[in-house]
């Protein structure tokens, strides 16, 4: 069966103008190109999407833009995050009324809650929409990891259904994996077809944002049996999701100086990001054209 928000989902950059303003015609241009060529779907205001430093309104504003350029064809899972629960359910219902098909909900950064207190917040969340949501474990940006044992006691909630991995904790996946029905997504590319295998619903990727079609492939592959195709294709794909996730810079960063490269929307980021420098993008833009042309 195929997973309520699909398998290919893009981690999508969030495209801004010369000034700094949201550029909702990029987004969309963006949005279509991403569709067309490989994702299923499209998580919104996350980490590459520079969810701190865009305001409400433009948070919903983005959502609506993006569900009209690929209607039906995606689906749409919106970042609502914030070290606020309150703020955090707020988010949620404006959410679901610019037509996200889902809520990506990261554990409260900054305040660093226990793990009791981690529950009841995404229970909270969960209580406050009729979404279904995608919690996202990411403890080396948030400071508060959601450990396995909590992530067992929240399967047994209707409302949340999936989880956005970045723990680097391949073990406690699988027991999570093992003894639950939520979808497993990975959230760091080289983990896509890694746990895709051993039963992972898929991938949001940073990295969908320059190689829809190419990640999309290592998954088509693995999918039809062709085990060996598969990693070829997650091998030769290393070196560029090494230079955009690993170098040293933000993955917002990173992924935007090679759209730039590429001549597709994405435009600057906002302070307290700084652009990559012009050599940094001409060496992503050649791992790209590598990468394309074996």
């Amino acid at each position: 069966m195929t997973p309520l928000f699909g398998r290919t989902l893009c981690a999508m950059v969030t495209p801004f103008s010369d000034s700094g303003a949201l550029d909702l015609d990029g987004a969309q241009r963006l949005a279509a190109h991403l569709v067309g060529n490989g994702c299923d779907g499209l998580v919104l205001s996350g980490t590459t999407g520079e969810s701190p430093t865009t305001t409400d309104a433009e948070k919903s504003a983005l959502i609506a833009a993006v569900r009209e350029a690929v209607a039906d064809r995606a689906s749409i899972v919106a970042g609502v995050g914030t070290p606020d629960t309150r703020h955090t359910a707020e988010l949620a219902r404006e959410a679901e009324k610019a037509g996200a098909d889902g809520l990506l909900v990261v554990a409260p950064y900054y305040s660093r809650p226990p793990q009791d207190a981690l529950e009841a917040h995404f229970r909270e969340i969960a209580d406050s929409t009729g979404l279904p949501l995608m919690l996202y474990d990411i403890p080396a940006r948030t400071g508060t990891r959601v450990e396995p044992e909590t992530l067992l006691r929240l399967a047994d909630h209707p409302g949340i259904v999936a989880v956005k991995d970045c723990s680097n904790d391949f073990l406690a996946a699988q027991k999570v994996l093992a003894r639950t029905d939520l979808a497993y997504y990975a959230g760091c590319d080289e983990h896509n077809l890694a746990l895709y295998a051993v039963g992972g619903a898929g991938y949001v990727s940073t990295v969908a944002n320059v190689i829809p079609d190419h990640l999309r492939a290592v998954l088509d592959a693995f999918d039809a049996g062709d085990t060996s195709r598969a990693a070829r294709l997650q091998q030769r794909a290393t070196p560029l999701i090494e230079a955009i996730m690993s170098a040293g810079l933000p993955g917002a960063v990173t992924a935007k100086a090679l759209l730039g490269a590429l001549h597709l929307p994405g435009g600057r980021v906002r302070a307290p990001l700084r652009p990559a420098d012009p050599g940094t993008a001409d060496g992503l833009l050649a791992l790209h054209r590598n990468l394309i042309s074996t």
